[in-house]
């Protein structure tokens, strides 16, 4: 769970900044958000999520 709202809130600044400095359109972000609102909902959706998990939790053993 901490995983995901993580997620969500640097995918959300970074889809505001590519909004406001990019020239991004709000039409083509909204259909980016679809897309993964459905690819979520997929038979990916669960394969998607283990890799996302255990690339944070290599970032997190990595000692600096």
């Amino acid at each position: 769970m901490a995983l995901s709202v993580s997620a969500v809130l640097v995918f959300g600044i970074l889809l505001f900044l590519l909004i406001r400095r990019s020239g991004l359109n709000v039409w083509h972000a909204l259909v980016g958000v679809l897309f993964g609102f459905f690819l979520a909902g997929s038979s990916l959706g669960p394969g998607i999520q283990d890799g996302a998990n255990g690339l944070a939790g290599f970032l997190a053993s990595i000692s600096l």
